[in-house]
């Protein structure tokens, strides 16, 4: 029984190890692809503050108000959903937060007797959303840990067409904000309608107010507006991408770790189950050899004591010699 245990806990722990190898490898590609993911996160940021002032500066030459991404609805009866999730798990609770997140704000716009969007960027935001029952108007996957622009591109123009042709009253955008390599929060933006206060140009901490220059605009600012705006929302939807891929290799490196941490104490564990197991098989085999041998030397007395009796007992006592020949039989050469 013992040994059977001991061949058990044997397979148990190579199995374990196995697994380990594969965390610890996740681990290590996930944390040699955080520095880059960062550095896109940085090198995207410059052109959405470019694009971000040249909106403000539109937006000051007094045209934004028959732009239809600026087109505040009087009443809200539909609030459209941007979820961005990954496209692999592994990853802790790094997909699961964001579509609670999202779910919470479908919830929440439900109980105001709103309708719902979903626009979602992630195999597991799908998965999700499907399985439940969501109704879904537009999917994407296959980039969440390396998006391009035309991916963005893509996801903003199903967006702004929900909001453009009146089938979404405001779109939200649902994503993972990456701070820093241990830290990342799940954020939820309004992405459309643009409002004056969002595309207003407020100095970046640290950094002194720019200074504006007067503009000639041709042609109307109202055209120009039309075909800057989109660029505007996919270069949001774009930053969130990227922040997105960034928060989730952090996220995937620090669970693989702590699966590669968890698996080194089971095997601790349970190499010291084991170890206990083959000392019983160790101290059961000795204690049947100690009581074979007593059965034995017990064995032999009782013979030997038996055969006396007889002897004594027909008036024939037993010589050394006959004693000798009854201890050979129960001890042979």
């Amino acid at each position: 029984m013992a040994g059977g245990r001991e061949r058990i806990l044997r397979r148990r722990i190579k199995s374990i190890q196995s697994t380990q190898k594969i965390t610890r490898a996740q681990e290590l590609i996930a944390a040699s692809r955080i520095a880059k993911a960062q550095a896109q996160v940085t090198a995207a940021q410059p052109y959405s503050d470019a694009i971000t002032q040249v909106v403000a500066d539109l937006a000051a030459g007094g045209g934004p108000s028959g732009s239809a991404l600026l087109a505040q609805a009087e009443e809200i009866r539909k609030v459209a959903y941007i979820v961005v999730v990954g496209d692999r798990g592994l990853c802790g609770a790094y997909n699961s937060t964001v579509i609670r997140t999202a779910e919470r704000a479908i919830a929440e716009q439900q109980r105001l007797g709103r309708d719902y969007a979903l626009v979602l960027a992630g195999r597991k935001a799908e998965g999700y959303f499907r399985y439940r029952d969501y109704r879904i108007d537009a999917s994407f996957s296959g980039f969440s840990q390396q998006p391009a622009f035309d991916d963005a591109r893509a996801i903003g123009a199903a967006a702004t067409a929900l909001f453009v042709d009146g089938d979404a009253d405001v779109v939200e955008i649902v994503y993972t904000k990456f701070v820093s390599a241990g830290s990342q929060d799940v954020v939820r933006e309004r992405l459309m309608p643009l409002s004056r206060d969002e595309i207003s140009s407020e100095p970046t901490p640290g950094h002194e107010p720019p200074v504006r220059a007067g503009y000639e605009f041709e042609p109307e600012v109202e055209q120009i507006l039309d075909l800057l705006l989109p660029r505007y929302v996919d270069s949001r939807v774009y930053a969130a991408l990227l922040n997105a891929a960034a928060s989730e290799h952090a996220a995937r490196q620090r669970a693989m770790k702590s699966a590669t941490d968890n698996a080194e104490d089971l095997i601790t564990s349970l190499s010291r189950s084991m170890n206990r197991a083959r000392q019983d098989a160790i101290t059961t085999e000795i204690m049947e050899i100690v009581g074979g041998a007593e059965a034995m030397r017990a064995g032999r007395s009782s013979n030997e004591d038996l055969l006396a009796d007889h002897a004594l007992a027909v008036g024939d006592p037993l010589t050394r010699h006959d004693l000798h020949v009854v201890h050979h039989i129960d001890h042979p050469a």
